[in-house]
């Protein structure tokens, strides 16, 4: 059977990581919805509980925070081949604190954690996966927190560079400033200097 193209760069994805079966993918491919989502559309808001993880297959989404003072604090893109979700919800079914929304015309393969102990005890496979998922995504915060508190603005910016290749040519300059912790003014300057 013909696997669709959404579901087989989900595949891909894994069998780069881990050693996938046929079989096994056939049935995790079962617990999987496949979600639309035009520019600017909302995946999730600030309020609502988070019950999925979203892969991204095409297009490219944001998420983000909004202060008391209403501005925009960007905390991860997620381009084709990123996973994306509000963990503290999905893992503590408390309401959302963050926004997911669409910066392109995207489409989202969603997996419902309600789902995942289910497959996690079925499929050791994805447990092992998700585990080195979650490893990864410790590391990456941690990275993150000690450039925020040590890094210049030029080095947060080259190493948002290696991070996200690409994806400077297709956000919004003041996402990428947000994302940075900087003002699209100095992000302006430090990309003129480069």
């Amino acid at each position: 059977m013909e696997i669709p193209a959404a579901y087989q760069s989900l595949r891909t994805h894994l069998q780069a990581r881990v050693p996938l079966s046929d079989d096994d993918f056939a049935v995790f491919q079962q617990y999987l919805r496949l979600q639309t989502l035009n520019k600017r559309e909302h995946l999730l808001q600030t309020g609502e509980p988070c019950t999925h993880l979203a892969f991204v297959t095409q297009g490219c989404l944001r998420s983000y925070s909004l202060n008391t003072q209403g501005q925009e604090h960007t905390l991860q893109f997620a381009p084709e081949d990123w996973w994306v979700s509000d963990m503290y919800s999905l893992l503590t079914q408390q309401p959302s604190t963050m926004n997911i929304d669409a910066l392109e015309d995207s489409q989202v393969l969603l997996l419902a954690q309600a789902d995942m102990e289910t497959i996690y005890a079925h499929f050791p496979v994805f447990e092992r996966y998700f585990r080195l998922l979650m490893q990864s995504r410790f590391v990456a915060l941690q990275e993150r927190v000690n450039a925020s508190l040590s890094q210049t603005a030029s080095e947060k910016y080259q190493h948002f560079l290696r991070k996200y290749p690409g994806i400077a040519q297709r956000v919004p300059q003041h996402f990428i400033a947000s994302y940075l912790g900087i003002t699209p003014e100095s992000l302006s300057r430090v990309r003129r200097q480069l």
